[in-house]
């Protein structure tokens, strides 16, 4: 009996310790050791030891153990770590959430005892930008973790092989951590429960391991954005025949694409675009049915287009551009009738543009410029009634410009330069009218939508349409290097939104049209016109040719009924008109055509079509929308007056800056405000806020503006929300257009003005969140025979700092304030401390990365980082200490004029040192050094 007790026992020490490796005992559990983990990590500040499971963001299982945390420090404003929490005394959580807690400074290192968390199956760290340190091993003991996000942080190292003991995981995000290194571990292929698969922007390197194949369940996954990235794409990709989204792109991957590719049946995106692959596209490509984005540019693809892409009857939208395909293309491709954008661009294709490709009646963006297609343009273009966009510049076709092409009437966009197109712009048959005093109609004309038009260098001869004059929309028009006759119809100098004309190297003659100088960019050259334009160096042009402009066709109704225009903002002489004792009622309003009495019509109040009533009408409107100014309909406070929001009868709405009674008082507010009116009244660019007019009045005075939805750019990147809508690509076109407007102001104008005080609260937002810069009450106007000596105005933070010791006002004053200006919209903050550390060269040790705004993902696309680096280095050498070593606005607009390049290296490798050194590019050398050197 003993033996048999012994022997028993001697087995059980035996088995013990083998069932422990299977599954661990039940772990024990205290309440009184959570509530003290909890209370000592100062996450929740001081609370009683009794009640925890009552604190924010926690959740007990019936036995008062912890099961479930989620941001449970939302009203903690102290740095935090996630080292904090004793996690080895929460043993039954299940569900841990801590994601998105940047402004809390969130930091430290994962914990190597996080991998006691056995029942844990959600864990999410996921936008800590603080969190760094690298991933713990004993993440691999989480074996019953269903999800995994840690995205968006500064974790650094390798990903740990014990990944892949994770067998039940179905989602895994390590995706925007920058300092993830090493390679894709091979044990990734165990995790064979995985769907949602995504490890973008990271520095990890080497081959895609032919492991993931094993993946059989996986429907996601997205491996863009890894520079290092390479190897060739291995055949086993082939096996994952659920895939619906595969993501690859900005990679360096080579090699040829697998035609394993052709099983995977469900794919609906594919993205393979910015790699290194060569070889032809494999005829299995065909078998992708489910196919609807198709995108593989900006390889070292060759070969021809392969004809099974007919069968991709669901694809909208396919690129092939910036490749070497060389061949036709295919005719099949007429068979992808759901089409939206296809771009073939910028490869060798030759051979007839296919007449199939009138079948893609839902194609609305074509590009095939920079190939070598020859032959006509097919008629069958004119059925794509869907098209806003169509470019084939750079090919060898030659012929007519079909007629068929005036049945475009979406068009937006038309490029056909560079080409050998003959004949004269064509006539539309079905215009044709038998009446021979008519003037007969072209095909383009028809286009009423056209907003860009490029026939640039072609063999074009004939005379230019007057109908051009009716195209509304147009901002850019390009005639030049053809062989056109005759003179230049005035109706172009009318077209209200016309930016860019250029009709040089032709047979021109005649007068130039002296309404012409209100477009902005003009080239005429290598003609044999008559005249010059008239007032290039006043300002733009006289006031008489503006009236004309906004008094043209492209302002009347469709059936004969004119659309009165608003004339509220008055030149200066009228200014004195309004300051005599007769002027009992605001006159906002100006008469600005002869009109009939049978035009009066109903008294709609509406600002934009009442120039033929008188200011009183309008006057009583604005009353009445803002109810005599109440503050409820106040939107802010500037410098001198309040700005109101006025919706007026007709349902427009418009932007009211009234002058208090008591601030009328004050001459220094009286002369802001005239001053403000004199400015706006002569500049017309389209990022400068609109002037609709005014009311110079002693008991009444207010300025009357477009009116911007988004408010100011001090505002938007003050609040969250409205910060994370404006992305990376808008925030450089904000920057880009606050350059040409101030490059407008100091070198378009006579004389230059500047403005004095460009700050974000001055640079205003649309709907659309373009911008505008407003507030022009302390602009100065530069006259050569004057000192320019002033007070010092302006927003502090952004002074330019040589006004606080010479009082003179020059251009650089307000590229100094630009470089503030650009530095805070990348940053999201101003650059108070950044600024004052640039005095000297920075440590090479601070990135660029790490001043960037961090409520936005870091951009990946090389493009766009390229934008950002532009931004930064043209903004440091903004806010160079010496006045005459800042560039000129004119040369940093030409700058974003010109094509920008995408950057080369990784934008976490580029330093503010490097930015330093490369300011000198924009940096102006002052005349008495060039002088000197010469």
């Amino acid at each position: 009996m003993l033996m048999a007790i012994t022997m028993a026992a001697s087995i059980s020490l035996v088995l013990v310790p083998s069932s422990a490796k299977l599954s661990s005992p039940p772990p024990s559990f205290s309440s009184s050791e959570e509530a003290k983990a909890m209370l000592n990590s100062g996450w929740w500040g001081n609370f009683s030891s009794t009640n925890h499971c009552n604190l924010t963001g926690i959740t007990c299982n019936s036995a008062g153990s912890v099961i479930r945390m989620v941001n449970p420090f939302y009203n903690s404003y102290a740095s935090l770590s996630v080292a904090d929490m004793n996690w080895s005394s929460l043993p039954n959580l299940e569900y841990l959430h801590l994601s998105s807690n940047d402004y809390l400074d969130f930091c430290g290192e994962i914990p190597g005892e996080i991998g006691t968390l056995s029942k844990l199956t959600h864990f999410d760290l996921s936008s800590n930008y603080y969190l760094g340190g690298v991933l713990p091993p004993t993440l691999g003991n989480l074996t019953q973790l269903v999800h995994l996000s840690i995205s968006g942080t500064k974790i650094d190292g390798p990903i740990p092989g014990e990944i892949g003991t994770l067998s039940k995981l179905t989602d895994l995000d390590l995706s925007f951590n920058h300092y993830l290194e090493g390679v894709l571990p091979p044990t990734l292929g165990n995790l064979t429960q995985l769907v949602h698969l995504s490890i973008s922007g990271t520095n990890i390197e080497g081959p895609i391991p032919g492991e993931i194949g094993a993946l059989s369940k996986l429907i996601h996954l997205d491996l863009s954005s890894n520079h290092y990235l390479k190897g060739i794409l291995p055949p086993t990709l082939g096996n994952l025949t659920q895939l619906v989204h595969l993501d690859l792109r900005y990679n360096n991957i080579k090699g040829p694409i697998p035609s394993s590719i052709g099983n995977l049946s469900a794919l609906a995106y594919l993205y393979l675009h910015s790699n290194k692959l060569s070889g032809c596209i494999p005829q299995e490509i065909g078998k992708l049915k489910n196919l609807v984005e198709m995108d593989m540019n900006s390889n070292i693809l060759n070969g021809s287009i392969p004809s099974s892409i007919g069968h991709l009857s669901n694809v909208a939208h396919f690129y092939l551009y910036s490749n070497q395909l060389s061949g036709p293309i295919p005719n099949e491709i007429g068979n992808l009738k759901n089409l939206v954008e296809m771009d073939l661009s910028s490869n060798i294709l030759n051979g007839s543009i296919p007449s199939s490709i009138g079948h893609l009646s839902n194609l609305a963006h074509l590009y095939l410029y920079s190939n070598q297609l020859n032959g006509p343009i097919p008629r069958e273009i004119g059925k794509l009634e869907n098209l806003v966009a169509l470019n084939m510049s750079i090919n060898n076709l030659h012929g007519p410009i079909p007629l068929e092409i005036g049945n475009l009437k979406n068009l937006m966009e038309m490029g056909l330069s560079s080409n050998r197109l003959n004949g004269s712009i064509p006539l539309s048959i079905d215009h044709l009218r038998v009446c021979y005093i008519c003037e007969i109609p072209y095909s383009i004309f028809k286009l009423e939508n056209l907003k860009s038009l490029d026939l640039s260098e072609n063999l074009l001869s004939g005379y230019i349409p007057s109908q051009l004059g009716r195209l509304c929309n147009l901002k850019s028009l390009r005639f030049s290097r053809n062989d056109l006759k005759g003179t230049i119809p005035s109706g172009l100098a009318y077209l209200p939104q016309l930016n860019y004309l250029d009709l040089s190297q032709n047979n021109l003659f005649g007068n130039i049209p002296a309404c012409l100088c209100s477009v902005g960019t003009l080239n005429l050259s290598y003609n044999r016109l008559d005249s010059q334009i008239p007032n290039r160096s006043q300002n733009g042009c006289p006031y008489e040719c503006y009236e004309a402009k906004y008094s043209s066709s492209c302002v009347k109704g469709n059936k004969g009924k004119r659309i009165l225009k608003l004339t509220l903002a008055i030149s200066l002489p009228a200014i004195a008109f309004l300051s005599l004792p007769v002027a009992v009622v605001c006159f906002c309003l100006r008469k600005t055509q002869k009109i009939q009495s049978g035009e009066r019509g109903t008294k709609d109040g509406d600002l934009f079509s009442i120039w033929n009533y008188d200011g009183r009408i309008a006057y009583e409107d604005i009353i009445k929308a803002t109810n005599d100014f109440d503050i409820k309909y106040c939107i802010g406070t500037g410098g001198y007056g309040s700005v109101y929001r006025a919706q007026l009868p007709s349902g427009k709405v418009v932007a009211l800056k009234k002058l208090h009674r008591l601030e009328a008082e004050d001459p220094a507010f009286d002369l802001c405000f005239r001053n403000e009116v004199q400015v706006l009244t002569n500049v017309r660019h389209k990022s400068i806020v609109k002037l609709y007019g005014f009311c110079l009045h002693k008991r009444c005075m207010f300025l009357v503006y477009e009116y911007m939805e988004n408010g100011s750019l001090f505002c938007a990147l003050r609040f969250d929300v409205e910060a994370f809508e404006i992305g990376w690509t808008q925030r450089v076109k904000i920057v880009e257009a606050t350059t040409h407007a101030l490059s407008y102001l100091h070198h378009d104008c006579t004389p230059p003005i500047v403005h004095r005080d460009i700050s974000s609260n001055n640079i205003l937002l649309n709907s659309q969140l373009e911008a505008f810069v407003a507030d022009f009450g302390t602009a100065r106007l530069l006259y050569p025979d004057s000192s320019n000596q002033t007070v010092i105005a302006g927003t502090y933070g952004y002074i330019a700092p040589e006004l606080a010791y010479t009082m003179v006002v020059t251009e650089k004053c307000d590229v100094y304030s630009f470089g503030v200006v650009a530095l805070e919209t990348i940053m999201g903050m101003h650059p108070g401390d950044l600024l004052s550390s640039l005095s000297s060269p920075p440590s090479e040790n601070i990135m660029l990365i790490d001043v960037l705004d961090p409520r936005l993902p870091p951009p990946m696309n090389p493009i766009v980082a390229g934008n950002i680096v532009l931004v930064a280095t043209m903004a440091f050498a903004c806010i160079c200490p010496k006045p005459k070593s800042r560039p000129t606005m004119l040369r940093l607009s030409q700058e974003f004029l010109s094509q920008r390049k995408a950057l080369a290296a990784p934008l976490r490798s580029v330093s503010l040192l490097q930015l330093w050194n490369q300011k000198m590019n924009f940096v102006q050398i002052p005349d008495e050094v060039m002088s000197a050197q010469n």
